[in-house]
């Protein structure tokens, strides 16, 4: 793949390499995975999502389900409007609060269609941690504000709100979370971490995993010699943290990964870990560090099991194809758009064809929610019963 750089983006990756190597060095030699990771993605003023550059749609390094069609907020809507007007009827501020927003494209999409059904939500707040999408958020939410006069507050939090009642969305969040490479090797785990080979970044095995952090599949399971995986600790951590601050509503999110059995099955034998540049994916997680969106699967159940531990309600997960269709988001389509005019509905035809096939973001993307307290805000209801998730839950 011949990509072409710029001097300054040249300057940026080996600046980042540098400092990479310098800690190595200062760590004698070995790196863990989550700590390279870390840095590629977050390193103040040189990390992938903090260094400003260009990042999503056509321009970017890779494109979200928002970025291609507003349906895809749309029909969140339908997920979402059953909490929000249950909120709104005991009294309770209606609210939405999203996780890394990217450029503000899936707000935009769901604030326009409630402001198309006639529901006027409270707030809509968001956290952020790249500064320049922050700004291209900023901006867009306040020209549709002024666009359709909407009194709705938008914040930007640098941290969860205690007790949060209403919604939390995340989309394309969880796979971002830096995690820990192991190695099976001798009947054992290993970690794998980063070295440094002649002034090059490079894998390197370093020592035992201990046990208790493996979950049960990689405990009992059968590898081949040299299979390699992932550990999700921080991922887990983070939908913990999301389960204990929200008090009573919903959490959604979007991301691609498996269920434990199609996670570790035995052809997944080189991990998840993948960069994406110029929308080109790309498995050497060492390519022009700093400028590349580093990224590995979700293990749903893993993420499944640690929301439970806080008591949520209930969990769900199913493919993003039959999330979309449950929540109706072909009669949305036919409600924007007229089949009858080629030049208008194309673009949305081949936007749902992309949101739903199975060779393209329909099966690989999941959904993944869990409610909490939500009999409190509708009665005889769980979580299945929400437009969007009355698909065969795969937990």
């Amino acid at each position: 793949m011949d990509i072409t750089l710029t001097s300054l983006e040249t300057a940026h990756t080996e600046l980042l390499s540098q400092k990479i190597i310098a800690e190595i060095a200062s760590q004698s030699g070995w790196m863990p995975f989550s700590r390279y990771m870390e840095m590629v993605l977050y390193e103040p003023g040189m990390g992938y999502y903090s260094a400003g550059a260009h990042k999503l749609g056509a321009g970017g390094d890779f494109t979200t389900a928002p970025e291609l069609s507003p349906l895809f907020g749309a029909a969140i809507v339908e997920t979402l409007l059953p909490v929000l007007e249950s909120l709104k009827a005991q009294g309770l501020p209606t609210q939405i609060l999203e996780f890394g927003a990217g450029t503000g494209k899936l707000a935009e999409s769901i604030l326009t269609r409630l402001n198309n059904l006639g529901f006027e939500l409270d707030r809509y707040d968001m956290i952020e941690i790249s500064p320049d999408l922050a700004q291209r958020q900023e901006e867009r939410i306040q020209q549709l504000s002024k666009e359709l006069n909407l009194s709705t507050q938008c914040h930007w939090l640098s941290s969860l709100p205690n007790n949060f009642k209403g919604i939390i969305l995340a989309n394309e969040v969880i796979d971002a979370i830096p995690c820990d490479a192991i190695i099976y090797q001798n009947d054992f785990w290993y970690w794998q971490g980063v070295t440094v080979v002649d002034n090059k970044l490079t894998w390197s095995v370093g020592k035992p995993v201990e046990q208790s952090l493996l979950p049960e599949a990689l405990r009992n399971g059968n590898f081949s010699e040299g299979y390699v995986t992932e550990l999700h600790t921080p991922a887990n951590a983070w939908i913990r943290e999301v389960a204990n601050h929200l008090d009573t509503g919903l959490f959604l999110t979007f991301d691609y990964g498996f269920p434990e059995s199609e996670y570790y099955h035995p052809q997944r034998a080189q991990g998840t870990i993948m960069v994406h540049h110029r929308h080109h994916a790309i498995q050497d997680p060492f390519h022009l560090p700093g400028l590349c969106d580093l990224t590995t699967h979700v293990d749903w159940s893993q993420i499944a099991r640690s929301a439970l531990v806080e008591q949520v309600d209930d969990v769900y997960l199913s493919n993003q194809a039959s999330y979309l269709l449950d929540a109706g988001i072909g009669d949305i389509a036919l409600e924007i758009g007229d089949p009858s005019n080629p030049v208008t509905f194309l673009p949305i035809s081949n936007a749902l064809q992309k949101l739903l096939s199975e060779a393209e973001m329909g099966e690989l993307f999941k959904v993944f929610a869990f409610s909490k307290n939500l009999n409190n805000l509708l009665p005889d209801h769980t979580l299945e019963d929400l437009p969007g998730l009355r698909a065969r839950n795969r937990l």
